[in-house]
Order: C-alpha cells, then sequence, then structure tokens
C-alpha cells in the first residue's frame, strides 16, 4: 500500500518503465502521483500515456505544460515548436483515447487525510487551499466543456495579479499559468513567468520562489510539485520539488510519501536533449 510521488516524465519512458520497477511497484496495491509533464521533448510520449492510463486508478495525474500544449496543438489553437516530440503520439491509432484520458486529468489533486496537494508548478500566494483548489476546478471545467475557447485565449503573461474580481478569460489565464507555468514571484506577489534559472543561480532581491513568498496563504497544506528542472530535488519547509530534469540528462525521480523521512529514488537518463 505504498504512496509515491515521480517527476516530470516528459515522453522518458524507458526511465518510467525502470523507475517502476526499482519501486516494485504494483497496481493492485500501490499508487502514483505524477506532477504533471507526461509527454514532449523526450523520446516516447505515446510510450509514457499509454502506460500511466494503463495503471488505471493507481495513477494520479496533474496537468502540466507540455500537457496542455499537446491538447492544444490537437484543437487547433497552437503549433508544433521546435524540438516538440510528439508525432507519433499523434498519428496514433488510440490518440483519441489517449487524450480523453489526459484533458480529464485535474490541474490539482488534494489529500485531505495527508494534507497533501499535487500540482505541477506553482500556487499564488494569495490562495488559501480552498481557493486554488476551487480555481483549478473552474480550469477544469473549461477543459472539459470549452477546451477551444479556452486554449484561444490561454497564452499570455497577464493579468500577473490575483484578484477574486477576475473574470472570465484573463481569470482562467491566470489560473494557467500558477498551476502550469509559475516559478518565481515578485515582493509584491506578482506572477513573474519569464525567468526558469536556479535561485542560486538568479541574482535578484525583488524576485523570490513561489514557494517562499512572504505571507503565503496556502500553507496549510503540503506541497508537491514538478516543472523546475534547474532546481532539481528540492525538499523544504512545507514543498517538495521533484523535477531533477530526466529529459535534460538528469534522472527521474520518485519519493515515497507514506514513510517519514523517505529518501529519493532515481533512475538516470539514457540520453539527454540539447536545449
Amino acid at each position: 500500500m505504498a504512496l509515491y510521488a515521480i517527476g516530470d516524465v516528459q515522453g522518458c519512458d524507458r526511465e518510467l518503465a525502470i523507475l517502476l520497477d526499482r519501486l516494485n511497484f504494483s497496481k493492485d496495491s500501490d499508487t502514483a502521483w505524477f506532477v504533471g509533464d507526461l509527454v514532449n521533448r523526450g523520446p516516447n510520449s505515446l510510450g509514457v500515456l499509454r502506460r500511466v492510463r494503463a495503471m488505471g486508478s493507481a495513477a494520479i495525474v496533474t496537468l502540466g505544460n507540455h500537457d496542455l500544449h499537446l491538447l492544444a496543438v490537437v484543437l487547433g489553437a497552437a503549433q508544433l515548436r521546435n524540438g516538440d516530440t510528439l508525432d507519433e503520439l499523434l498519428r496514433a491509432n488510440d490518440r483519441d483515447q489517449l487524450l480523453a484520458w489526459l484533458i480529464s486529468r485535474p490541474l490539482m489533486h488534494l489529500d485531505t487525510q495527508r494534507n497533501l496537494a499535487l500540482l505541477h508548478a506553482g500556487l499564488a500566494p494569495q490562495w488559501d487551499v480552498p481557493t486554488a483548489q476551487a480555481c483549478a476546478r473552474e480550469l477544469e471545467r473549461a477543459l472539459q466543456f470549452q477546451p477551444e475557447a479556452l486554449f484561444a485565449h490561454m497564452y499570455g503573461d497577464k493579468p500577473d495579479l490575483w484578484s477574486g474580481n477576475l473574470e472570465g478569460m484573463d481569470r482562467l489565464r491566470f489560473i494557467a499559468n500558477c498551476f502550469t507555468r509559475l516559478r518565481y514571484v515578485d515582493r509584491q506577489g506578482r506572477l513573474v513567468l519569464r525567468v526558469k534559472g536556479s535561485p542560486k543561480k538568479t541574482a535578484s532581491t525583488h524576485l523570490v520562489p513561489w514557494f517562499a513568498a512572504d505571507d503565503a496563504r496556502w500553507r496549510a497544506s503540503s506541497v508537491i510539485f514538478g516543472h523546475w528542472s534547474t532546481l532539481g530535488f528540492f525538499q523544504d519547509d512545507g514543498v517538495i520539488g521533484l523535477d531533477t530534469g530526466c529529459v535534460w540528462g538528469g534522472s527521474l525521480t520518485a519519493l515515497r510519501l507514506d514513510i517519514a523521512d523517505a529518501k529519493p529514488v532515481s533512475v538516470a537518463c539514457a540520453t539527454a536533449r540539447a536545449e
């Protein structure tokens, strides 16, 4: 009855298979939480989606920015980019079934019994946990019932400051940016979406990692996230970061959540991509 969280897979199906084997993972008794970005940049996004979908209820998946990009491409709201590795998936006979499964995944998974929240990128400092969960449900409803309209207006960096008075696509864009793109905020709690480097190498006095924001209201729960390969494995003050950059030549990492002081388990990436 083990519970694991697994970092950004990004199409690295070989490494995922090895990692699950190393964990002695059983879909009949264990559960794996995936932080999002199952697809893209790695060599076998199709294999990853097939593998994780076949895990059934043993896999909890939150959506990441690459997952949303894939869905936007399929719906005609975005074009394939240099470096995308989605062609095989887009040609697959079971593409529609896999994408219907993917689009129905949540933006945030909350385990109230363990007081843990799973998501891909980050949370606005102005959100408490109930607000974050409600915002996730808003975006999930848009994905289910108006995906074309959502993807047509989803891309952009504004608005960058939360207000409960935000409406329409501005509101949904802000929510999507938090859950799938966020790394830094400024001292006023505004989203800063274009800075990607490690906090150790980002020399700025006005930027802080989203999880270090002063007076962040979501701290009632511990948060497990990915998205930040330059941060690497990170565990401190109620947050766990699991993106260890497998697709960039790092590793794919899992952490057992139902045992105190568990150590991360990692599988080295077979090949590194160029930036």
